[in-house]
């Protein structure tokens, strides 16, 4: 089976990375043809602005997938920008794509939200329609076939109606500034390239006819609008493209150090590029039960971040790690010890391999540049295929 899936190159790689994403891969290259890219296009979504550190960050990339133990003899291991077919295929794509496909996709508009702060608004105006929709249902005159389905609808949609009415100068604009919310800095997110890289992610994957894409739950409507499309270009030019299906990935929960979901923007990730002493300053000061206020108190492992790494890196003792700390037997202090020395023999052979590999950065070029062109192979391929489908020249 022939399997695709990118990765962007915002910075060093962290555990939830590997967790997340890296160590699945480790599986698939040894079972499908797989690959793999650094998707350094995706990366100027929504950091076009910044692109100062995109070629260090797209080397520290390949560093941190090299030293954890993808092989360029297993899987081809590419970037995206080095295989222009890629930006031909989005081009053609994007031609047959309606753009309510993409203005409807919850992943595009949870991450507007996300960046523009606008849920706080959007709350605040669905709130105000609470049990107002009745009333809405009687002025229209029409009748509802599923009242509680179609009340959800309605509100959903006028609260979003009514964020993009403030942007366009429909509705008084203090609310923005209680917000602090800029209508420049919305404007200058809500790009063509923010709007249309689900295009990009299909172009990615259809390139190379991709069967599969290992995914979490959160990506799905990508993949869906991806096997819409095949279906679209399928119906109207003949049959070239399979329907890539998702392959659901199950991961294990490893919080950041402060119990939040581990991220760069949070501070709260620990990296394969973390030294000795920064990694135990990260484990020792990492949040704990908070009602175990005193060393010999029992805890509570449920709730605390620390046996959540315990279960990770320390499954053959999490058990008995779990007994000692419920019945006070094990401090907060030491039983974060003992994860700083389980963590610590995890990180250290990746860390050295990588300061190795980021020695001689022209290797690495050299690496991703032949499987570039191994990808370019195939994605060329593709191309003609679809260039003929589409009687282009």
């Amino acid at each position: 089976m022939r399997i695709v899936s990118g990765m962007r190159p915002t910075g060093r790689l962290h555990l939830g990375h590997y967790f997340g994403v890296i160590r699945n891969w480790l599986k698939l290259q040894n079972e499908h043809e797989c690959y793999f890219f650094v998707a350094d296009w995706h990366a100027l979504t929504t950091g076009y602005k910044k692109t100062g550190e995109l070629k260090s960050n797209t080397e520290e990339l390949m560093a941190d997938w090299l030293a954890l133990g993808l092989d360029p003899s297993k899987a081809v291991l590419f970037v995206q920008s080095l295989v222009k077919e890629h930006a031909e295929l989005y081009l053609l794509l994007g031609m047959l794509t309606p753009k309510s496909w993409l203005e409807l996709n919850p992943t595009y508009k949870d991450l507007k939200y996300n960046l523009l702060k606008l849920h706080e608004l959007k709350d605040a105006f669905k709130e105000r329609f609470a049990g107002r929709t009745d009333e809405l249902i009687r002025l229209l005159g029409v009748k509802v076939e599923e009242p509680e389905e179609f009340k959800a609808f309605l509100t959903e949609r006028l609260a979003e109606l009514l964020v993009e009415a403030l942007f366009e100068g429909l509705i008084e604009k203090e609310t923005l500034k209680r917000l602090n919310v800029s209508k420049k800095e919305f404007y200058e997110t809500d790009t063509y390239g923010f709007l249309g890289y689900p295009v990009l992610q299909t172009a990615d994957v259809l390139a190379y006819k991709g069967e599969a894409v290992p995914v979490g739950e959160d990506q799905l409507p990508h993949l869906e609008l991806a096997r819409e499309l095949a279906r679209r270009f399928n119906r109207l030019y003949g049959p070239t493209f399979p329907e890539p299906k998702p392959l659901l990935t199950e991961t294990p929960k490893l919080p950041g150090t402060d119990g939040r979901k581990m991220s760069k923007s949070y501070g709260n990730a620990v990296y394969f590029a973390d030294e000795t002493d920064e990694l135990r300053k990260k484990i020792m000061s990492m949040f704990t039960d908070p009602q175990k206020l005193r060393k010999n108190d029992p805890g509570h492992p449920e709730r605390c971040p620390v046996f959540a790494w315990h279960r990770v890196f320390s499954a053959d003792e999490a058990e008995q790690i779990e007994r000692e700390c419920k019945s006070g037997a094990l401090g907060c202090v030491e039983c974060k010890r003992r994860l700083f020395e389980r963590v610590e023999a995890f990180i250290a052979p990746v860390r050295e391999r990588r300061k190795e590999l980021l020695s001689d950065r022209g290797e690495l070029w050299r690496v991703f540049k032949e499987g570039s062109e191994k990808a370019r192979q195939v994605a060329s391929g593709t191309l003609k295929q679809v260039r003929e489908a589409m009687n282009l020249p």
